[in-house]
């Protein structure tokens, strides 16, 4: 299916600088073909990334197939990691975040590994894979890329949660938080702001890790919190589950939470943002249906 506009859509639960309701123009974004599409992450020149499931007999795991996805100008491209040294192709592909040069980190697995493994990846604007993983550590995620090729996520091993720590990779090697269950999502360009996910006595919270100091959050009347996302000024994304159990995106900007659904859904989440504050993430039409990406445009 071809991207389609939908109507505009205003949030009232938040006030922009100016006193003025926030709007967007949310637009349903589905690579062709595909039984599930997911988007993550949005640039400030708008490319977006993220991946999509493919497959007769989706969604079982067994009979999907996973690959990334860069949409440009209208158009998709799949991508799929390369291993160098051996010549073979991941099972398993996603795309998570793309820095402001194009270049995308993400995720994959080789045939014949177990599902809990997981692997990083830095695909350059010149199109060469390049490994990122904790040398010490089974399982390494790639979720953000800053501008100054400062690369955030975790690592875990085979229990995922329970070892799961936040990470930077940068020119310096690795630099671990020494707090269990975190992942680092987003973080503003100097990376002295990050934001991201941890479990908290069997809940899931966000949290701002400023210098050191840690702060966790949830969004208003949650029962989980998960954040995905930080652009320059600092504003954070991300998604939360209400007492009833349903899932809603949200912002938090200077304090102040806005909730955030996709029309007429019955499932939304937020996995990205950029400078101007455009979103991307998925949505879905029923409670048991598959999943659509979108991009909100900040009008």
């Amino acid at each position: 299916m071809a991207p389609t506009s939908d109507a505009s859509y205003s949030v009232i639960s938040r006030s922009s600088a100016r006193g003025a309701p926030r709007s967007y123009t949310f637009t349903r974004i589905d690579v062709p073909g595909a039984f599930q599409t997911a988007l993550s992450g949005i640039n400030a020149g708008g490319v977006i990334v993220g991946w999509y499931f493919q497959g007769t007999g989706c969604p079982s795991a067994a009979t999907c197939v996973v690959r990334g996805f860069i949409f440009e100008g209208g158009a998709f491209t799949t991508v799929v990691y390369h291993n160098n040294v051996t010549g073979t192709d991941a099972a398993f592909t996603q795309l998570r975040g793309i820095g402001p040069s194009g270049e995308i980190v993400g995720l994959y697995r080789m045939a014949g590994e177990p599902v809990v493994n997981l692997h990083g990846f830095r695909l350059t604007t010149g199109g060469e894979f390049v490994p990122v993983g904790h040398p010490d550590h089974t399982n390494s995620v790639a979720q953000r890329i800053l501008p100054d090729g400062t690369i955030l996520g975790c690592y875990h091993d085979n229990d995922q949660m329970d070892t799961m720590h936040g990470m930077v990779w940068d020119k310096d090697g690795f630099s671990a938080f020494d707090k269990a269950t975190t992942m680092h999502n987003g973080a503003t360009p100097s990376g002295h702001r990050i934001t991201g996910l941890f479990t908290d006595a069997g809940k899931g919270r966000g949290y701002v890790l400023e210098d050191g100091v840690f702060t966790p959050f949830d969004a208003p009347n949650s029962v989980f919190t998960a954040a995905w996302d930080m652009n320059p000024s600092g504003t954070i994304v991300g998604l939360f589950q209400d007492a009833a159990l349903g899932t809603h995106g949200f912002v938090l900007d200077r304090g102040q939470f806005t909730t955030i659904d996709y029309p007429s859904s019955a499932y939304t989440d937020i996995f990205g943002i950029n400078a101007s504050g455009d979103l991307v993430g998925k949505f879905r039409e029923t409670a048991s249906g598959p999943f659509h990406g979108y991009v909100a445009m900040a009008n």
